[in-house]
């Protein structure tokens, strides 16, 4: 198991990786506030699949109104960001409190999605695509 990452101020860490986007994700006992980028969780991500998303971990683990999430979040699309911000948080909680590892690992939380977009080829219009073939 890995080892609980705590700052100065008790704070348990994680950090959540998807697509070009990354988030670093600070836990702490409290009463349920998250805040994103210093902004409300429900104004940061404005999508409900987002919001689902970032919720998952807490409600699956049973800690939604029980710690204070601090997010900060760079790169990437709402999409993204919100996949990495699930990632962090999921890790933080397991260092926060190791009985949650369990419903996050069964609910595949815990998992990395590594789809990444492919390079750009040499010779081609995009990853794979190349151009239109003229007989004349």
């Amino acid at each position: 198991m890995a080892e609980a990452k705590v700052n100065k101020s008790n704070d348990t860490l994680g950090t959540g990786r998807r697509k070009t986007s990354v988030a670093r994700v600070r836990i702490r006992p409290g009463k349920g506030n998250i805040t994103i980028n210093d902004r409300p969780f429900e104004v940061y991500f404005v999508n409900d699949q987002d919001r689902r998303n970032v919720l998952a971990p807490l409600d699956k683990s049973g800690k939604r109104d029980s710690v204070d999430v601090t997010i900060r979040v760079h790169g990437g699309g709402s999409t993204g960001q919100s996949g990495a911000v699930m990632l962090g948080l999921a890790r933080a909680l397991v260092k926060f409190d190791t009985e949650t590892f369990d419903p996050l690992r069964h609910s595949h939380l815990l998992t990395r999605d590594s789809r990444m977009k492919e390079r750009k080829h040499y010779g081609l219009r995009g990853a794979r695509r190349g151009t239109q073939f003229s007989k004349r």
